[in-house]
């Protein structure tokens, strides 16, 4: 293929490739509820509007030792897109999406695929399943806000992106940052010239003083985030960690007010986030397996993606519209041992607040994205440092207040799911949508056969808060 055609994947997109396993592959699960969302309709939508981001008609393929973008010499809209008319009841809509995620996506094509069921009960279903080598799940909410106006006569005004080859500009941008992150300051201008030809030797030596100083503590700052991250002891061997199976279950929540969760962080001055993932370290406390003694010493971590864009320099941060994975990853103690609902609440406090400043995102990002330049024998030895310290996977999805349109038609719900890495079997999504909340729960049968019992504990223990 020509250069136009063919090009490099980003580390952190090959990362995803790198780390796919056959019983745990890497693809996000996007579900839509649209009223009156008919196939015309979809087709139309697809063939003008989704098909603008380019990227969507590449695939990834390996060429030793790297992962390149080529374009699909068979593309067609076609192939990617499955009506089913099915009049899916709330149960077997379940099992359908269940038996979806794991379902592989064909290697031979670019790796994404919708599925529309227009006439199950409570409105059409929308549902797509993309390889993360494509985006992370900030690229796609951008994508579905471009596409999706808050009215049915608005037609999306910006939208797509042409596919450029970047690794070259994002590599030399990667090593100045890190270069300027570990390296002494260049003196600024205002150290040069006529200006600063009489300060004393004494004021300059204090200058390059408290500049080595500034140097030391950045320099001690990363290497002491890094060495807690390496440090952080591994979770307590209880039910959820098994081996894995590949088979793997869904299920999800009605929607719930988001004015609950504020009524509850208002009473207990903590943030709407402190309290969803309280809710999670609740349910997840009473499928360990292990009680007394054995759950108060309990190590658990819930795996939590953080959004780095705004974190990165400018040469690195991605153009508006652009699809790629910039996020990285905090490991939050669950206080699976608290015995009630506010002491869960506010030890959750007391480590998110821990971790806000941390650069533990920015770690565990660069620690992802050298997945594809480790040797193969290596990679497994890293992925279990990196993997090793969390049984669960946390995603919270913030959504538009506002409900929105797709194709003229209303998104009456919106859920994700989120592939969990290594030996991971336990997904919890939280998606916040038109000033409603959902839960939604993916986890392996060798984990939890049926997730039900656990959205209800999520919201169980929602029930028991002041403010409720």
């Amino acid at each position: 293929m020509s250069h136009e055609q063919s090009h490099l994947l980003l580390p952190a997109d090959s990362a995803w490739l790198a780390l796919e396993r056959p019983e745990n592959p890497m693809t996000i699960t996007v579900m839509l509820r649209v009223d009156g969302l008919t196939a015309p309709r979809f087709r139309e939508f697809l063939r003008v509007y989704w098909m603008a981001w380019e990227r969507f008609r590449y695939m990834p393929v390996k060429r030793s030792p790297a992962w390149w973008w080529e374009q699909d010499p068979t593309f067609d809209v076609s192939h990617h897109l499955d009506v089913v008319v099915d009049r899916f009841t709330p149960d077997s809509l379940q099992e359908w999406v269940s038996a979806r995620l794991n379902q592989p996506l064909p290697m031979y094509r670019p790796r994404w695929k919708f599925w529309l069921a227009p006439n199950a009960e409570g409105g059409a279903v929308l549902l797509l399943r993309i390889h993360h080598c494509y985006a992370d799940g900030l690229s796609l909410l951008g994508i579905f806000d471009r596409l999706c106006p808050p009215s049915p006569q608005q037609h999306p005004a910006i939208y797509g992106a042409p596919e450029i080859a970047e690794l070259s500009r994002w590599t030399a941008a990667a090593k100045a940052w890190f270069g300027q992150l570990m390296a002494s300051e260049e003196p600024s201008e205002e150290s040069h010239g006529a200006g600063n030809a009489d300060r004393s030797a004494g004021n300059q030596w204090q200058d390059a003083g408290r500049l080595l100083e500034r140097v030391a503590q950045k320099s001690l700052k990363l290497v002491n985030e890094f060495s807690e991250f390496l440090v952080e002891p591994e979770d307590t061997a209880t039910d959820l960690r098994q081996p894995l199976l590949g088979r793997r279950h869904c299920r999800w929540s009605e929607p719930v007010p988001l004015d609950r969760f504020r009524n509850i962080a208002r009473a207990t001055n903590v943030t709407i986030n402190d309290v969803l993932l309280s809710c999670v370290a609740a349910a997840v406390r009473t499928r360990l397996g292990i009680e007394g003694e054995d759950l108060d010493e309990a190590v658990l971590h819930a795996a939590v993606p953080v959004d780095i864009r705004s974190r990165l320099p400018e040469e690195l941060k991605p153009a508006p519209g652009a699809l790629g994975n910039y996020f990285g990853t905090v490991f939050v103690p669950l206080p699976v041992d608290g015995e009630s609902p506010l002491e869960r609440l506010f030890r959750i406090k007391h480590e998110t607040r821990r971790l806000k400043k941390s650069w533990q995102p920015g770690i565990a990002w660069g620690l992802a994205a050298s997945a594809t330049i480790v040797p193969e024998p290596w990679r497994e030895p890293l992925a279990e440092v990196f993997y090793r310290k969390a049984s669960a996977v946390v995603s919270n999805v913030p959504g538009t207040p506002e409900a929105r349109y797709i194709a003229g038609c209303r998104i009456t719900e919106q859920m994700f799911w989120v592939p969990q890495a290594g030996d991971i079997g336990l997904g919890i999504s939280i998606v916040s949508y038109a000033d409603q909340v959902q839960f939604g729960v993916v986890a392996d049968e060798a984990v939890m056969a049926d997730p039900e019992d656990f959205l209800n504990d999520c919201l169980q223990e929602l029930a028991q808060f002041p403010g409720d």
